[in-house]
């Protein structure tokens, strides 16, 4: 099997590549748990030294990965930049946190001494997506490995090229080889590998269907196992809002990453006696959106990162339409590449597709609502749960509502975005375990408990 990189934006292949056999996969497992036995004996301030090399590497090679990531799916250069970025914070995060995070905790027990103690499992799977190439890795091997697992990548099939470059970031930064391995394979021997119990444990970011299949293999196994999947994050916006820094806010949270972000607002929820104004400044606000060329620097929307994304996103208008939409598209899209224009749904009805599946694209549809519990009952009416937006001027009132939303992340007059200080993941089907922060570190940890008495 080949694994084709295909530019989003010309249309043309980037790079082939050769697929890995199960042999291989095999042999590369095998020499990462000999490397786990001498990578998890280390004190874990060995281990964080490496991440400040790490972060040195990417930084110095920004602009390198930079454009890697745009040339395999599409991303506007400034924000794959962004992105790499990013990753060097995620290391800087944890060389600061991690020993104090990983310290064994001390318990009064009445015993001569208790404690809880926090050992690596061994080796873990990670299988991520296209949408953010060198993040969706970063933010799950940097916790694994401080705390002292070793990891193995099975990226999209789509960025062949960036799953290979990551494992060069930490060879170039000197981290021990077999640390960090990419595995160019395709899904079906990724579950072969969880079957035959090859790895200690299992982080996915993607779709819902592929973290049920995941975690069904993964709890026969019995094996630990972490779901980031997918999101339809309501945008809540009530009459006290500043509806203007409300609607750039959403043009910004709909349309980064051309839409295709997992925490992107996704469902519009609006109060009635304010929908016609926010609908004209969202409108407004797409409009200055510059679609085109993403490695231009003024780029805002780039193509989205296939073909049958387009095709997707086509019928799920139609449907729309079918169901008495009215559109309103925004800019002008170029005549080659994968690209959608920018799509405004007024009145949405919940019975549109729009309103229900996690739409991977730069549509966005408005509903009107009477109050805010209507809001927040309409909000809570699909089967995700990742995050929730609630734009008001009234804090009390908006932290109120918050509490009755069911998801991980609620951002107040703000975005969600991940954040290495602060734990990340969904409730209902948009996932389970956490990822970042305290809690992320500990996700794939035995949490030991030692009793002592003299």
């Amino acid at each position: 099997m080949k694994f084709k990189s295909v530019n989003p934006y010309t249309e043309e292949i980037n790079w082939t590549y050769d697929s890995f056999s199960f042999e291989d996969c095999e042999a590369c497992i095998k020499n990462s748990r000999n490397t786990f036995l001498t990578w998890s004996s280390l004190p874990v301030e060995e281990r964080t030294k490496y991440l400040v090399k790490i972060a040195e590497v990417l930084r110095k090679n920004t602009d390198i990965y930079a454009e890697i990531i745009t040339k395999e799916m599409g991303k506007p250069i400034k924000q794959s930049r962004a992105e790499v970025q990013k990753c060097a914070f995620i290391c800087d995060y944890y060389v600061n946190n991690a020993a104090k995070f990983l310290e064994d905790e001390f318990v009064d027990t009445g015993a001569d001494k208790s404690y809880v103690t926090f050992e690596p499992f061994g080796v873990i799977l990670g299988i991520m997506p296209w949408n953010f190439p060198f993040w969706q890795v970063f933010k799950f091997a940097i916790p694994a490995i401080c705390a002292g697992n070793v990891c193995v990548l099975k990226h999209a099939s789509n960025v062949p090229r960036s799953a290979l470059e990551v494992e060069k970031v930490f060879l170039e930064a000197g981290v021990p080889d077999y640390v960090f391995k990419t595995l160019l394979i395709d899904s079906r021997v990724a579950m072969e590998i969880i079957k035959e119990e090859m790895v200690d444990g299992v982080s996915l970011t993607g779709s819902v269907n592929a973290g049920s299949e995941i975690g069904e293999l993964a709890g026969k196994a019995i094996k630990p196992f972490v779901l980031e999947l997918g999101g339809s994050d309501p945008f809540i916006v009530l009459e006290d809002a500043d509806i203007e820094k409300a609607a750039q806010a959403a043009a910004k949270s709909r349309f980064l990453n051309t839409g295709q972000g997992c925490i992107a607002a996704k469902r519009f929820i609006v109060l009635e006696n304010i929908i016609a104004d926010f609908t004209k400044a969202f409108e407004l606000e797409v409009n200055k959106l510059k679609i085109g060329n993403p490695m231009d620097e003024e780029t805002d929307i780039g193509p989205v990162a296939k073909q049958e994304f387009v095709e997707n996103l086509e019928r799920i208008l139609e449907d729309a339409k079918k169901k008495g939409a009215e559109l309103l598209a925004c800019g002008k899209v170029c005549e080659k590449g994968f690209f959608f224009r920018p799509t405004l749904i007024p009145a949405a009805s919940l019975d549109m597709e729009a309103c229900n599946v996690e739409v991977f694209g730069p549509i966005a549809p408005l509903i009107t609502v009477k109050d805010e519990e209507e809001a927040v009952k309409i909000a809570n009416s699909t089967e995700f749960g990742l995050g929730a937006e609630v734009w008001s001027r009234d804090l009390e009132r908006a932290e109120r509502l918050a509490k009755k939303i069911r998801a991980g992340f609620i951002a107040i007059n703000g975005m969600v975005r991940s954040d290495p200080r602060m734990p990340f993941g969904g409730v209902k089907k948009s996932g389970i375990g956490r990822e970042l922060s305290y809690y992320g570190i500990k996700e794939f940890v035995n949490v030991k408990t030692v009793i002592v008495n003299k």
